[in-house]
């Protein structure tokens, strides 16, 4: 269930203003990042109820069991107040637009692959949840070309309230240099269509029984 306040729209995870005052660069595509997007006092909760992912791969919210305070984060990232936020930071309309939103707990080496994200998507925004990055690996990089790691515009290291944001274009490559272990992020699309939302719940259900089946496996 979602608490009152959440669903009045009183924010107590999201700082809308930091997300106001971040500089949209637009070359070589539009994005944004946010340190501390996520409020002080909200952060710990949402760790604390954070789904317990195992297994490598993105899975559907709808798949997870976490607790009540990440329900909470979840209607608030998908309120009209950040969308409106996202609205005036990339100058678009994204009435009538629905979300899709998975969650990765555990990053493979190949996870970090130079890829760009389907055009059936308009926005991508991941929020990271690690409470500390020492690694090189896992810090995404978003980069001028589609076959060189190296070529990198910014790197966004994946420390607990840091939020990225970019608009889905031909030439949005981004990827990290490998990593192992716990990576906490939750990514939320606005799309095309509810047949996109449809289309990729099902194609995620059946990777994530996969997954699921290969742990049991090992």
């Amino acid at each position: 269930m979602v608490h009152a306040e959440a669903a009045l729209g009183n924010p107590r995870y999201l700082d809308l203003s930091a997300l106001a005052r971040a500089t949209r660069v637009d070359q070589p595509f539009p994005y944004l990042i946010v340190p501390g997007f996520l409020l002080l006092e909200g952060r710990a909760a949402i760790a604390a109820a954070f789904p317990e992912i195992r297994e490598p791969g993105s899975f559907p919210v709808g798949d997870l069991d976490f607790g009540a305070r990440f329900r909470d984060f979840l209607a608030e990232l998908e309120g009209p107040g950040f969308r409106a936020g996202i609205e005036r930071a990339f100058d678009i309309d994204l009435t009538g637009r629905p979300t899709m939103v998975t969650v990765r707990g555990h990053a493979r080496p190949r996870d970090g692959r130079i890829h760009n994200d389907s055009r059936t998507k308009l926005i991508t925004v991941l929020v990271y949840m690690n409470e500390a990055w020492e690694a090189e690996g896992g810090r995404l990089r978003l980069l001028r070309s589609p076959d060189n790691l190296d070529d990198v515009v910014a790197e966004v290291p994946p420390q607990a309230g840091t939020m990225l944001a970019f608009r889905v274009t031909e030439n949005s490559w981004h990827g990290h240099l490998p990593v192992t272990g716990p990576r906490r992020v939750v990514q939320l699309n606005w799309v095309e269509s509810a047949a996109v939302v449809r289309r990729e719940r099902a194609r995620h259900g059946v990777s994530a029984r996969v997954k699921r089946w290969a742990s049991l496996l090992r």
